[in-house]
């Protein structure tokens, strides 16, 4: 192949690849974009977060940030300690579900740190 069909050919290649890529980042961004909706935030999904926190603390559910079921009974404790704070700053506030919610994982999650502190075994 003379130097001048190679250069063109080689061009047409290089062109067409980076067509693909602009193409395949573009499929990502948008999948991206379906899979890691960010829900909108409410005091719902708020008291959600803080409870599934004290469920990371009391070691029933992995830590995203380790891999691994680690128990610190402190944590837990000061996580369940803000979720009342918040029940008596907000009384008066709040809708009978988001009070409902509030008041049902305050009762769970005192349960679970009191069966969790009679095992022992804080960090």
């Amino acid at each position: 192949m003379p130097p001048d069909e190679k250069k063109e050919s080689d061009e047409r290649w290089k062109e067409e690849a980076r067509k693909e890529k602009e193409r395949l980042d573009k499929a990502l961004r948008e999948e991206r974009e379906r899979t890691y909706h960010v829900p909108e935030a409410n005091f719902s999904l708020f008291i959600s977060g803080l409870a599934t926190q004290v469920l990371i603390s009391l070691g029933e559910l992995t830590n995203p940030l380790t891999g691994k079921k680690e128990k610190s009974l402190p944590e837990a404790k000061y996580t369940i300690d803000t979720l009342a704070i918040l029940k008596e700053k907000t009384r008066g506030n709040l809708t009978a579900e988001e009070s409902a919610l509030l008041e049902g994982y305050l009762t769970d999650l005192r349960l679970r740190y009191v069966k969790s502190a009679e095992g022992g075994n804080t960090r």
